[in-house]
């Protein structure tokens, strides 16, 4: 089974700048999603409806801060994957390296960095099944 591409990132060093550059060239649209999202900026690339890019194989992606101290900040394509924790396995069983942990990026799914054999940073999404829904409390 193959994993396919579903999104991409890259960092920015002046959002304002970033979003009118993107916006002005390509006509995409851009949603800064603050503080609490790590000031992320998500990138809309297509016509996208409730389950995502309406044209098949076309993907939307993000940006994300530059900072002095972070691993690898470079473009990356984010590749979907229904494991993460074993896909986290065969990366590292192929001399691959994993960037930390996976993180929850909430309504989204579970998400790790990782740098291939090549030395290119990518990213893997274990993404939280569409109409699912959390357990009702109580």
């Amino acid at each position: 089974m193959m994993n396919p591409v579903v999104h991409f990132e890259m960092p920015y060093d002046d959002r304002v700048r970033m979003a009118k550059f993107y916006e002005s060239v390509f006509g995409w649209q851009t949603q800064a999603l603050g503080e609490d999202m790590g000031n992320y900026v998500l990138a809309t690339t297509t016509e996208t409806g409730e389950n995502g890019p309406e044209k098949r194989g076309a993907i939307n992606g993000g940006f994300f801060p530059k900072k002095p101290d972070g691993p690898a900040q470079h473009p990356s394509v984010v590749v979907a994957v229904d494991d993460i924790k074993v896909s986290i396995k065969k990366v590292l069983d192929e001399g691959g390296k994993v960037l930390g942990e996976p993180m929850e990026i909430p309504g989204v799914g579970q998400y790790v960095s990782f740098v291939d054999t090549e030395g290119n940073r990518l990213s893997m999404l274990q993404p939280i099944p569409r109409n699912w829904h959390p357990p009702k409390s109580g």
